[in-house]
């Protein structure tokens, strides 16, 4: 479980006074936090839904970072950076798109997808095998080519 390392990694980032370290750490406990009381307490959060949460987090930030550096605001874009840095450290080792692609299709084959009609089957397979491996979008644009 994440929390219970999350909660260690805070009181060594306070300890060394490493600001951004905390900031994207909070943000990490605060997400949980949130997610467990959407949930009610008798459901425990599962690594899957906080590999999910997490890339949310990451996604939010590199949105952010984009318009910060479109509105030319670097010392705002390089605060999110830090933060993606620090969540990226509990995320898995992210897939390249050879290994995505080898996998997809085999998830192909295996629900014998053969058109892009078929595309809403294939993602919901994809999202379920590739979840905190890959991103979302980088799924979809391989699901389609192949697809296509």
């Amino acid at each position: 479980m994440i929390s219970n390392t999350i909660d260690q990694e805070i009181k060594q980032a306070m300890l060394a006074k490493d600001q951004a370290k905390l900031r994207g750490l909070r943000a990490i406990k605060a997400a949980l936090l949130l997610a467990r009381t959407e949930k009610g307490t008798a459901e425990e959060i599962t690594e899957e839904t906080e590999l999910k949460l997490l890339q949310k987090l990451i996604k939010q930030r590199k949105e952010s970072a984009d318009i910060y550096k479109q509105q030319g605001r670097e010392d705002l874009s390089r605060v999110e950076e830090e933060e993606i840095e620090v969540i990226s450290v509990f995320m898995p080792k992210q897939l390249g798109a050879s290994e995505i692609e080898a996998i997809i299709e085999g998830l192909i084959k295996d629900s014998g997808a053969v058109s892009v009609k078929d595309m809403g089957k294939v993602m919901g397979l994809a999202n379920k095998e590739l979840a905190g491996k890959a991103d979302g979008k980088l799924i979809a644009e391989i699901v389609k080519k192949q697809l296509a």
